[in-house]
């Protein structure tokens, strides 16, 4: 029995009690059919448990495989969502941290669930220095920082302008 037959058994007998809880008189007979079938109740609900408490339980007799499909759109607008907002994270953070207008970019497999990140791209064309950070690596502090939000070597981090 599949789940949607079991759902649909439960369903049914359901509107059929009360179908008949409603046509039926008052009186003493009317509560013993309601007791009857609440007992048809608990046993169309506890039916298939003693199939699916068997030793070799099969998942699929539950889930039918074919029935589960991929939303391969959401998986990809999901991960573009997640990509966007890292890459204005990261922008944010060298902003607050007086590196100005860094452009990054990432380059990432967004088509599986599990998204993996190949590269970083950084561009430096209009880059825009505060006084107070005069003498440091601006490419090692850029490095720092991607690092600290992206689990990526240093080699994949590739730098323009």
């Amino acid at each position: 029995m599949t789940i949607s037959a079991w759902i649909l058994s439960i369903a049914g007998i359901c509107i059929l009690s009360v179908l008949i809880d409603l046509f039926l008189p008052e009186g003493s007979s009317s509560s013993h059919i309601k007791t009857i079938f609440n007992f048809v109740i608990i046993f169309v609900i506890i039916a298939p448990l003693p199939g699916l408490l068997q030793k070799d339980f099969d998942a699929s007799l539950i889930f039918n495989e074919n029935e589960i499909v991929l939303q391969e759109d959401y998986i990809y607008q999901l991960n573009r969502d997640k990509l966007t907002m890292l890459e204005k994270t990261i922008e944010n953070k060298l902003t607050n941290d007086g590196l100005l207008n860094i452009d990054i970019s990432i380059s990432a497999n967004i088509f599986t669930t599990q998204m993996t990140i190949d590269a970083v791209y950084v561009d430096l064309s209009n880059l825009v220095i505060q006084d107070n950070l005069e003498h440091i690596n601006i490419e090692n502090e850029i490095i720092e920082v991607i690092i600290s939000f992206i689990d990526i070597e240093k080699e994949k981090i590739n730098f323009s302008g």
